[in-house]
């Protein structure tokens, strides 16, 4: 895909908590048709600048626009019917509830019908219950985790886990996908599967999930935070490199493989 406009622009961001500096006047763009990776040093903000663009923190200075609407301030839920949605690097899932359940619980931000018709379970509430559990099974399908829809997530292998709550940020059909270490505590082959789901969510699966335009077309772009630099400079467009809170360099992978700034803080010499 052609790197397209810009949809979501980050400006002199700054995000302190007491005396710390977590953010400092950090400012990027995420383009469209792009996948692109953040990485860092430990405590470098990668968590928190995500969580300051689906509205998790609220920073102190600067301004986060998507689509041209400044975002600053706004509640989660509502960033998330705007079309952002995220994972987390520590799971955030319904340990008790089962996988279907589990993604099924994203589909209630995108309802039409309100609470009362929901609890009386008839008519257009009946029908659009059918069409979010369609769209779900077509995620559980995508996602190859047909085997585990109905077990206790709790239960779970971490592996499989981390793709259910990869199922329900699909759930939520968004158009800019914010992935917090997907692949962490994941072994080889388990990364190898993330890594092509991670692909062919951006690429979209044509007509094989008509009923899910997320799986259909694609998203418009993916941020992801990882540590595997294999996995980064594989399947990264761009890549931007924060260290101790500040952008340090931002450009395609081979342009921050030899860039020395990110090599002193990050790569490692040699």
């Amino acid at each position: 895909m052609t790197q397209g406009e810009t949809i979501l622009s980050i400006k002199d961001l700054s995000l302190w908590f007491g005396g710390v500096r977590a953010l400092t006047d950090v400012s990027l763009d995420i383009r469209k048709n792009e996948i692109l990776a953040i990485i860092g040093p430990n405590g470098a903000g990668k968590t928190c600048l995500l969580n300051c663009i689906n509205g998790f923190y609220k920073p102190q200075k600067g301004e986060i626009r998507y689509k041209g609407k400044k975002i600053n301030g706004i509640k989660s839920d509502h960033i998330a019917k705007m079309g952002i949605a995220r994972t987390f690097q520590n799971i955030e899932l319904y340990s008790g509830l089962s996988t279907l359940d589990n993604i099924m619980a994203a589909r209630h931000v995108l309802m039409k019908q309100n609470i009362f018709s929901t609890f009386l379970y008839f008519g257009p509430a009946h029908h659009e219950e059918i069409e979010h559990r369609k769209t779900v099974e077509d995620i559980i399908d995508f996602l190859e985790i047909e085997h585990i829809r109905k077990s206790i997530v709790g239960s779970l292998p971490y592996g499989l886990r981390k793709r259910v709550e990869l199922g329900r940020a699909l759930a939520l059909e968004p158009r800019l996908i914010l992935l917090d270490e997907p692949m962490a505590g994941m072994n080889l082959e388990e990364k190898e599967d993330i890594a092509r789901f991670i692909y062919d969510i951006f690429e979209g699966q044509g007509d094989t999930y008509p009923a899910t335009p997320v799986l259909r077309d694609g998203v418009d772009s993916i941020v992801l935070i990882e540590h595997d630099m294999g996995v980064v400079m594989d399947i990264a467009d761009r890549i931007v490199v924060l260290d101790f809170g500040r952008k340090i360099a931002d450009g395609t992978p081979a342009e921050i493989a030899r860039d020395q700034k990110v090599i002193a803080a990050y790569l490692g010499e040699g």
